[in-house]
């Protein structure tokens, strides 16, 4: 890849090393210079730019972050599309994050350009979390770095997710003469609460004396009924012989760890009767904060084998939480791990083509009518829910989309232009999205993976809150909108949509390039209908 200064005049075609202002208009960095671009520039009094251009022995930077995470993760792992170099890996399910820590190193060691960056080894992770990012530094990494990234992970995945399937769990609980039912009521609850986070129950219980005999006899019938066996002690265990090990052996049982290196949770007890897993817990399971019980009850909920050398591993990473003689301040604001932001489409279907002579969205195309190959596209990509806005022959509308996972908002007033049909999609849609997708249903060229690319350059925190369809410096629709525009959205009058928001806010749009004329291609009149069919292979 050749980097470096060269005059604006020359520039052309060059990718935009940094961001530049010119004529009150910002150029970002990573833009592809196009003759506008160039006029712009020289108009602006620039005489040269920092650009880079790529070689014949270079991947662009999104084709490579793409190639190298397809091949990081198993089938449960989503695959973001790529921006800017970096493509994310999010989890499919609630379940137990597993890393080949050694292949993690042996990729990173590749070559510079080249990045994965994923979270914790054994942590928790739920649906749509993020749990990887794989990241191009420069513009482009060499070929044979890519090739040989994809050598090495032809061996198998880096990263995994071990889902957490449904575990019948025994509870086993002790008393002394003067312990009240209550506190016994209280542990079952807080025990319950962290089991069931998991997808798994307690299928039976026993309350016995803290006696040896009595709690082997308990662990013998628990056995019977469950996976897992689960003993809260009266006391906590002090030693080996203590009277919750005692029990287990004496039940027939074995001792395969006792004490762990993670603090809150050092007392606790790993052993086998047979085939199913036997738990001695400490105290620290009653409280909902995070404790070493966790840790092994995320292996046992994703069926991960759990042995003492584990539970030594444990030790990076088992400093918890600070005790009596070891204060340190701590911030106990909650904090979010980082997850696939929540897009929502929106497809506009209520118009009344007045310039085509009949509702353009039922002519078909390849067979199909228009606005399904518009609701094709959103239902196939990772956009959820998908709002259809229908108005002019609504129920023929709904017809043609029969059987596509998409939601209906009828619009009464749609004759009051296309801002009443956007208010209605955005009064749709549910509290919890981030962000929408606005598609128009004459727009048979846009597809999944450009609604996912929009998706993937979609980050308001680095001011990319509006996410436009462009080609060449052209900007169309889709149109990505984080949720800050939506109450300026629903004052919109007339038959207008949210264009003027994108010039007032040019700091905050990110222009995704589609990658050729058809996704930018409406169809308003009988002669777009007969080119664009002509077009058709």
């Amino acid at each position: 890849m050749q980097f470096g200064s060269c005059p604006v005049g020359s520039a052309q075609g060059a990718i935009l090393a940094h961001s530049v202002r010119a004529d009150g208009q910002l150029l970002k960095k990573g833009r592809v210079l196009s003759s506008d671009d160039i006029a712009l520039l020289l108009r602006s009094s620039h005489s040269d730019v920092m650009v880079a251009r790529l070689e014949q022995n270079d991947v662009p930077e999104n084709e490579a972050a793409e190639r190298i995470a397809s091949l990081v993760a198993n089938d449960t792992v989503r695959v973001g599309a790529a921006f800017t170099g970096r493509c994310n890996l999010y989890a499919l399910a609630d379940g137990l994050v597993l890393i080949d820590e050694a292949a993690l190193i042996a990729l990173n060691a590749i070559d510079e350009s080249i990045t994965l960056a994923t979270v914790a080894a054994f942590s928790r992770a739920s649906a749509k979390q993020m749990l990887g990012t794989v990241k191009i530094i420069p513009f482009a990494a060499p070929r044979a770095a890519v090739e040989q990234a994809e050598r090495l992970l032809a061996e198998g995945p880096i990263l995994r997710l071990a889902p957490f399937l449904p575990r019948r769990m025994a509870l086993i609980s002790t008393f002394l003469p003067d312990t009240k039912p209550s506190l016994l009521d209280k542990n079952r609850s807080a025990l319950e609460a962290r089991i069931k986070s998991v997808g798994s129950q307690i299928v039976f219980e026993r309350r016995v004396a803290h006696t040896t005999q009595a709690v082997a006899g308990a662990i013998g019938e628990a056995r019977e009924a469950a996976d897992t066996i689960l003993i809260f002690g009266a006391s906590a265990i002090t030693d080996r012989r203590d009277v919750i090990p005692a029990a287990l052996e004496a039940a027939g049982g074995r001792i395969e760890r006792f004490g762990m290196p993670v603090d809150p949770g050092n007392l606790l007890l790993l052993g086998k009767i047979a085939d199913t897993t036997v738990v001695g817990l400490p105290g620290c399971a009653r409280s909902p904060k995070l404790n070493g019980f966790d840790f092994v009850l995320w292996r046992l909920a994703a069926g991960v084998p759990i042995a003492a050398e584990d539970i030594a591993r444990m030790a990076a990473g088992g400093l918890l939480t600070e005790i009596a003689s070891r204060p340190q301040p701590r911030d106990e604001r909650p904090v979010s791990p980082p997850g696939a932001p929540e897009i929502a489409a929106i497809l506009l279907a209520a118009g009344l083509s007045s310039r085509m002579g009949a509702n353009k969205l039922l002519s078909e195309i390849d067979g199909k009518p228009l606005v399904r190959h518009v609701a094709e596209a959103a239902a196939g990509s990772s956009a959820r829910p998908v709002i259809v806005v229908t108005g002019n022959d609504a129920k023929a509308v709904e017809s043609a989309l029969q059987g596509l996972p998409v939601q209906f908002a009828n619009n009464p007033d749609f004759a009051k232009g296309l801002s009443e049909s956007l208010k209605r999609g955005l009064k749709a849609l549910p509290e919890s999205c981030d962000g929408a997708v606005v598609l128009l249903g004459d727009m048979p060229g846009v597809t999944s993976a450009l609604i996912d690319k929009l998706i993937a350059a979609f980050a308001p925190e680095e001011s990319r809150a509006i996410c436009v369809a462009a080609r060449a410096g052209k900007r169309g629709n889709p149109v990505l909108w984080a949720r800050r525009f939506f109450p300026e959205m629903m004052a919109l009058e007339g038959d207008v949509g949210a264009r003027g928001l994108i010039g007032s806010n040019g700091e905050l749009v990110c222009e995704v390039d589609v990658g050729g004329d058809d996704p930018l291609t409406d169809i308003d009149t009988p002669d777009d209908l007969a080119a664009y069919r002509g077009r058709q292979p």
